[in-house]
């Protein structure tokens, strides 16, 4: 237990003073317990173990004081009357006394007794019981060396492309089977297990299932001993005590942090862990059971909360006669104070693959469903619940009605969406993406930058695998297409169900501004857009026309957090352009290829607005790209995962990637940048490890490799800055459940120059790519030029000829 000095003060059990190493003991009245649960409520340091002082059968607890942190607190507390006499009133140890007549005998080797194995043995030995056959094969010699003819089929004439070759019975000959000898053993049922040590050198063991046994005189002359009588006394204690110390010792302990602060700043020449360490893990066997995580966001503005979306496994086909299920869809919420049950539910029209705050108001947030529908809510209302859950935030509590014994269940709120866009105008495939637009633009309906007048995250852009981004805007346009009807009716619907009508002037009739496709630059079709990233504008204050006074106006507003519903869209006529936002984004697509294109509409031959062509792909990976991430210290390198590799990638380079990883054995599942050390990044596999790797200590493999973090395949990774010194890694699984992983202080403290000096190497990167390609280009030119003298040569010899 931990007991502040305002309640030692109070039961009179001060450290060092009223109790000491020599007098640890104090006797604590269990009224006088009761009176301060009630007096003082859930601020009581004796709260947690309410239930427990009520049960206590005595009047009198014992409290110990804990000088050496032997049960991890200053203090414990005896739960029981018989261990509150054992600690008082210790028992004498029994020492075994030594028999004086006792002679250690060895066992003597007992006489061979033949029971027929060595006539098995030579039965099952091989032996030869006819000569060997000899066969000899031939072939006419005219078929040495003769041409053999191919043809061409169509693949069309056979089933499913496959052409079989199946076995048939030749007439010509058949082999008459004589004898078929085969052996079969008896064996106890195998059970596969798995520990964690890797099996490096294999070899042909065996093992013995079948054990000797004693017979039964001999077992209970063993049982009537007086020695083993005596031993099984001394030992029991010991066994009791182990076992306890192991159900209550937390082996997860950090006795470095136990220090406290002075640790940090001492010069201690010790080994300091330099790994991940594991520091809360959530998940919840109701909404979670059977699914995975698709995507999680840590909480912007409350500490210790995060959200994750859960959706459906790929299960096989449902078999005859089985019963179909429907199951809810949810965002569920997570916090430190309550690891063991969510503390909020969004509720979602279908699973969602893709989710995010907003950066304007974390209150609000959009997410992507399978069925290509955009969704919106808003948790304005729940936030205080959230807000509870920190540490120093505790709920008002009235002590008039206080009840010991009180055991309400709480129930997770749930929130209902406020809006979703309309299915016909929705993707036609499950959104993958989704991210808002910086609150620094906007865009028009033809992709054009301009100014954000409100200076708030308005509008929201999707990609799908249905070869399309889209731009949205949560905004009230000036020209409803909703009935006056639609809208009441929507608005009564809404308010019934106790749905926040911040958007509803979106419910189900909510349309992109615009689309962007993406043609394929050589052939036809499309290309399959899953992740993307854009370049997070910064207003310089040179592009705009805008007076003083307005921005001032503007700056001070965007610190309240904005009413969403009296937004309303400007014209775009009256929005000044800003040319030096960059309009260009890298895509990743679901056959492994990055694809760099602009998202402005471009008109064609006859005037109509459409998709230009990307720029330049790339195909690096061989499989789905499921991280596209740029740089939080360098706005132009982006760090792109898939496959059995990752890559690098440099704005304004169109030769490739600056940086490629070697192909390792497991697939890449996730990747995300450090948010403190510019040349930390991490990597997620499928087979539930997690790489660091560091380019200014290794570049050709990780720093370090944490295997066994989990045992699925992990599916997201997001890095979270709680303090200067303390920075989190949440890592989601297939399995649905989320762990906190802690980052080590030599993986988020930079040195000095770290900044500079990963800039210099991503320039000789550059450098070395530009060479390369150089010396390439010209080998190709050194090679042209060859061929074509070569060909005016025998031009010049057949002329003469």
């Amino acid at each position: 237990m931990v007991l502040t000095s305002a309640t030692q003060e109070l039961f009179g059990c001060r450290t060092d003073e009223d109790v000491t190493a020599e007098s640890p003991y104090k006797l604590l009245k269990k009224d006088d317990i009761i009176q301060d649960i009630k007096r003082r409520a859930g601020v009581s340091d004796f709260s947690p173990v309410k239930q427990i002082v009520l049960d206590y059968p005595e009047d009198e607890l014992l409290l110990v004081f804990d000088r050496d942190f032997t049960y991890d607190q200053c203090f414990y507390l005896v739960l029981t009357p018989e261990a509150k006499d054992r600690i008082l009133n210790p028992p004498q140890p029994e020492t075994p006394e030594a028999l004086e007549n006792e002679v250690n005998k060895t066992s003597e080797p007992k006489p061979w007794i033949s029971l027929g194995s060595e006539q098995d043995i030579n039965e099952e030995s091989f032996k030869d019981s006819r000569e060997k056959l000899r066969y000899k094969f031939s072939r006419v010699r005219g078929k040495f060396a003769a041409p053999v003819c191919f043809s061409d089929r169509n693949i069309a004439d056979a089933k499913d492309s496959y052409m079989e070759c199946v076995p048939y019975q030749d007439s010509r000959f058949s082999i008459k089977q004589m004898q078929r000898d085969c052996g079969m053993q008896a064996v106890p049922r195998l059970q596969s297990s798995s520990a964690q040590t890797q099996w490096k050198f294999k070899r042909n063991v065996f093992t013995q299932y079948t054990p000797r046994e004693l017979g039964d005189g001999e077992k209970e002359n063993i049982h009537q001993h007086e020695s083993l009588k005596n031993l099984c006394k001394s030992v029991t204690p010991r066994v009791l005590q182990a076992l306890q110390q192991e159900e209550i010792l937390n082996v997860f302990f950090d006795d470095w942090k136990a220090l406290g602060p002075a640790g940090d700043d001492a010069d201690w020449s010790g080994k300091v862990s330099e790994g991940l360490m594991l520091f809360q893990a959530f998940i919840d066997l109701k909404y979670s059971k059977h699914k995975k995580i698709s995507s999680i966001n840590w909480h912007p503005t409350i500490y210790g909360v995060l959200a994750v979306a859960l959706t459906e496994k790929k299960e096989e086909p449902l078999k005859e006669f089985s019963t179909f299920e429907v199951r809810a869809s949810h965002i569920v919420f997570y916090s430190f104070s309550d690891p063991s049950s969510p503390q909020l539910l969004l509720e979602c029209p279908d699973d969602i693959f893709a989710f995010e705050f907003c950066p304007s108001d974390p209150n609000i947030i959009v997410g992507g469903c399978v069925n290509g529908q955009v969704v919106l809510w808003d948790i304005s209302a729940h936030v205080i619940h959230l807000q509870v859950t920190q540490p120093g935030k505790k709920a008002s509590v009235n002590t008039d009605t206080f009840d010991l014994d009180d055991h309400k269940e709480n129930k997770t709120p749930v929130v209902r969406y406020c809006a979703v866009s309309a299915l016909e105008s929705s993707h036609k495939a499950p959104i993958t993406d989704v991210q808002w637009l910086p609150p620094t633009f906007e865009v028009t309906r033809v992709g054009l930058a301009v100014e954000n007048k409100y200076n708030v995250s308005a509008q929201v852009v999707t990609c799908s695998p249905d070869c399309s981004l889209m731009f949205w805007d949560v905004r009230v346009t000036k020209l409803l297409s909703q009935s006056a009807s639609d809208r009441r009716q929507n608005a009564d619907q809404n308010t019934s169900y106790g749905v926040p009508d911040t958007f509803q002037h979106l419910d189900r009739t909510w349309k992109p501004l615009f689309r962007v496709s993406l043609p394929k630059i050589d052939t036809g079709g499309e290309y399959a857009p899953l992740k993307f990233s854009m370049e997070l504008y910064t207003c310089n204050g040179n592009n705009t026309d805008r007076t003083k006074e307005e921005a001032n106006e503007n700056d001070g507003n965007s610190k309240v957090i904005p009413d969403y519903s009296q937004l309303r869209v400007p014209s775009a006529k009256t929005l000044a352009t800003l040319e030096d936002v960059n309009t260009r984004l890298y895509v990743g697509t679901e056959d492994g290829e990055v694809v760099y294109t602009d998202w402005k509409l471009m008109k064609d031959d006859s005037g109509r607005m459409q998709s230009a062509k990307p720029l330049h792909c790339f195909s690096i990976h061989h499989w789905l790209v499921n991280t596209v991430q740029r740089s939080p210290f360098y706005k132009d390198i982006i760090l792109t995962t898939g496959s059995w590799n990752f890559a690098i990638w440099k704005e304004g380079v169109m030769e490739g990637p600056i940086v490629t990883s070697p192909s390792s054995e497991q697939v890449c599942t996730a990747g995300c940048w450090s948010l403190s050390r510019p040349a930390v990044f991490f990597i997620g596999k499928d087979d539930g490890s997690i790489e660091v790797w560091n380019l200014l200590e290794k570049t050709g493999e990780p720093l370090q490799v944490h295997a066994h973090i989990t045992d699925a395949k992990i599916t997201c990774i997001k890095p979270w800055t709680a303090s200067s010194k303390q920075h989190f890694l949440a890592v989601t699984d297939d399995r649905g459940m989320v762990r906190v992983l802690e980052i080590p202080k030599t993986l988020y403290d930079p040195s000095r120059s770290e900044k500079f000096s990963v800039k210099k190497y991503f320039k000789l990167e550059e450098d070395r790519l530009k060479d390369f390609m150089r010396g390439k280009n010209c080998g190709r030119n050194r090679r042209r030029k060859l061929r074509s003298s070569r060909r005016k040569r025998n031009l010049r010899s057949q002329s003469n000829l």
